[in-house]
């Protein structure tokens, strides 16, 4: 079915992305963007004395990658054609490393489907970003603004 307004999604539906994996120009581009060098990513020696043992990923590195994969399902899969914009998002916790290597993929569950007015509503998804292991790495809340069936 394809998936145009709020009504056409049901709380407790998943949708679980492709996977991707982190590599070492991930990480080396994204300290570059930020201007975030800190050595527990950018640094092997230093790296090597943390209870990591290696270098690890930015968390925000791994949210925005994370976030994206969803996307990768199809347009309009994750998110409705009415979509109208990104509402917000709340509750991040980065609970586990992301190593060079770890492959990632994005948990996305519907919690709360909110009327905000006739035309418009609330879509509240929870998300978990995972490794190769199924360990989540990050847990996050999103909101959609989307459009109502008419």
């Amino acid at each position: 079915m394809e998936k145009t307004y709020l009504e056409d999604y049901e709380v407790g539906e998943e949708f679980t992305s492709p996977a991707r994996t982190m590599t070492e120009a991930d990480i080396v581009n994204f300290a570059g963007m930020t201007g975030d060098w800190h050595p527990i990513h950018t640094n092997v020696e230093f790296a090597s004395q943390t209870p990591f043992k290696e270098r690890i990923a930015h968390g925000m590195l791994t949210l925005c990658l994370g976030s994206a994969l969803i996307f990768r399902l199809g347009q309009y899969v994750a998110l409705p054609k009415s979509f109208i914009a990104f509402y917000g998002m709340d509750k991040v916790r980065f609970v586990g490393p992301v190593k060079i290597h770890d492959t990632i993929k994005t948990t996305m569950k519907i919690l709360a489907l909110e009327n905000k007015d006739e035309k418009r509503g609330i879509m509240v998804c929870e998300n978990t970003i995972s490794n190769q292991r199924d360990e989540a790495v990050v847990i996050y809340t999103t909101r959609a603004l989307v459009g109502r069936r008419p």
